[in-house]
Parts: structure tokens; C-alpha cells; sequence
């Protein structure tokens, strides 16, 4: 699956009445990011979606499209990272799990959430000039 060095990772990117859906992790409270995660060996990125969702949020993704992918130093591990990331609704109402310390929505303008930098400086400005957030 590439580059063992560069940490691999699949998103959703849940955008509803111009906002995105951001988790923390117990591991980094303060930092927001995506929901998703990394595969498991020999685990497709729709997969590891779909697992990761069902984990930390208690719902599956639908109508999950590809937006773009993200090559930026992750913020917890600090190593490269490539994130996939998919457009997606949820098929249910989601409930943060145990490994989540907060779930929320930004407009990814400054609303006081701590946006990890591959949300904030490439995901965003991705969502905006799609037309899916308005700045």
C-alpha cells in the first residue's frame, strides 16, 4: 500500500448546512481532525472508512465519494501522511465511541475548534472552492 514510512489514511468528510464534521481523539483532545483512519493489513481505504466510522462514531457511511487526497504531516504521529478523503453522508445518528474525546462541527472559519493542519490548510479550502462550506 505504498510507501511503509508514509502513514496511510482513510477520511470522511461529512459536510451538512455548511459544516464539517471534526472528531478528537483521547490521544490529543485539543486537535480536531476527520473521522477515519488507518487500514488493517490487507484492509482496502473504503474498508478501513467504513470500520473507523462504525468505531468511533456508531453509524456507517453512505453515498461515500472521493474528494482528494492529502499528502501533510500528521498532527498526532508527526510522520508524512496521505489521507484519502471521501465525501459521505452517515447512515445514522452519530455517537462518539470510546477512543473519541469530542465530536463537532466548524465552518473551518476561526469558531474556536483546533483544526489539525491537513484539515485546515488543505481540506477546507478543498471543501470551499467545491462549493460545499462558504467562507
Amino acid at each position: 500500500m505504498g510507501d511503509p514510512r508514509v502513514l496511510t489514511v482513510a477520511a470522511a468528510a461529512v459536510v451538512r448546512d455548511g459544516r464539517l464534521l471534526v472528531v478528537s481523539k483521547q490521544a490529543a483532545p485539543s486537535i480536531f481532525n476527520l473521522p477515519g483512519g488507518k487500514p488493517e493489513p490487507g484492509e482496502s481505504l473504503l474498508g478501513a472508512l467504513r470500520r473507523e466510522l462504525q468505531e468511533e462514531l456508531s453509524v456507517g457511511p453512505s453515498d461515500v465519494t472521493p474528494f482528494t487526497v492529502v499528502e501533510a504531516l500528521a498532527a498526532i504521529e508527526a510522520v508524512p501522511m496521505r489521507m484519502t478523503v471521501y465525501l459521505a453522508e452517515l447512515d445514522g445518528v452519530a455517537s462518539p465511541g470510546a477512543e473519541l474525546a469530542a465530536m463537532g462541527w466548524t465552518s473551518g472559519r476561526n469558531d474556536g475548534i483546533q483544526l489539525a493542519p491537513a484539515v485546515r490548510d488543505h481540506v477546507i479550502p478543498a471543501l470551499v472552492d467545491a462549493g460545499l462550506l462558504v467562507h
